[in-house]
């Protein structure tokens, strides 16, 4: 008669974690051109219903994104990767979105009205909770790790971390990994010039209202923002806007300052709101992949708004 393990609860063994069986293929020049002969090139063994059977039932991905479509394009250097134990686990959420995931980071579209991380007031329903459990939902022992942040108003690209080698690589080497951030910002006004630069040094009040000063202070931090205009309509104008550093409410304080605050941003002068948000959107995000060293770029469309504004 079989001995029970008495140190294991009944039952824990059905539920024990077995991690999936994954197959990476990296495609080259000579890969063919569609995804189901890519496949059927890379699984010479398996049975071409199978192979089917991966992409029907979305076990298949090509650069992080779960497709199904066989006729799906494959260039050198895409990365194939084939889940044969189970259908990928996807994020299905209106206001967050993945753009890029490997085992080091994860690239997402944040929407308008979402917090980065928690608050004494909010724990739940933030794009760091969301990631965190869909990251425990393929594996329990998966982590995530906040790397930056985006004002709870401002859509568009943020990366986190996967592992604490990713989040302490970008952390630490942030100014020098970051390579292009850039924004797009609908202001109140025209300015005078087409482009132009914002430098001062920003302080937080007991109302948590950020400002600026031409002279440092105790606890101030300098901030760069570079800016252009792009177009202008009806009052309002479009501006495309970069940072030298990344503080608290930059760009809302430097547009302030510059006599143009950002539309809908009340708190910081803002007189109009006629697309019912604040229109800044983080449209650029290009850095250093803090594990391969590969060179990152992402780009995200602005709001439908944006456009019909100006």
């Amino acid at each position: 008669m079989a001995r029970r393990n008495l140190s294991v609860k009944p039952g824990a063994e059905r539920s024990r974690f077995r991690p999936d069986v994954i197959l990476e293929f990296t495609a080259t020049e000579d890969s063919p051109i569609t995804l189901l002969d890519f496949l059927f090139a890379v699984m010479p063994d398996r049975k071409k219903s199978a192979v089917k059977a991966f992409l029907k039932y979305e076990q298949v991905k090509i650069n992080a994104t779960v497709t199904t479509r066989f006729d799906f394009p494959v260039t050198p250097g895409d990365i194939v990767a084939v889940n044969t134990s189970r259908q990928w686990q996807t994020l299905k959420n209106p206001r967050l979105k993945i753009l890029y995931e490997d085992d080091d980071i994860i690239v997402v579209h944040k929407g308008y009205g979402l917090l980065s991380m928690g608050n004494d007031k909010k724990k739940d329903g933030t794009a760091y909770s969301i990631l965190r459990d869909y990251v425990k939902r393929i594996d329990p022992r998966n982590k995530i790790f906040i790397v930056h942040r985006l004002d709870q108003h401002t859509s568009g690209l943020m990366v986190f971390a996967k592992t604490e080698e990713a989040k302490n690589n970008l952390q630490h080497n942030w100014n020098n990994m970051v390579l292009e951030r850039r924004y797009l910002a609908i202001v109140e006004g025209r300015p005078e010039e087409r482009e132009g630069m914002q430098k001062s040094y920003l302080s937080e009040n007991d109302q948590h209202i950020v400002f600026s000063s031409d002279t440092p202070k105790e606890g101030s931090q300098l901030a760069v923002t570079h800016w252009k205009a792009l177009r202008s309509h009806n009052g309002y104008t479009l501006m495309e806007v970069s940072l030298d550093t990344g503080r608290k409410n930059q760009i809302r304080v430097h547009m302030k300052d510059l006599g143009h605050p950002i539309v809908g941003d009340k708190k910081y002068g803002a007189r109009t709101s006629p697309i019912h948000r604040l229109a800044l959107h983080a449209a650029t995000l290009r850095f250093v992949h803090p594990v391969t060293r590969r060179d990152m770029n992402f780009t995200s469309a602005p709001p439908a708004s944006f456009d019909k504004l100006v």
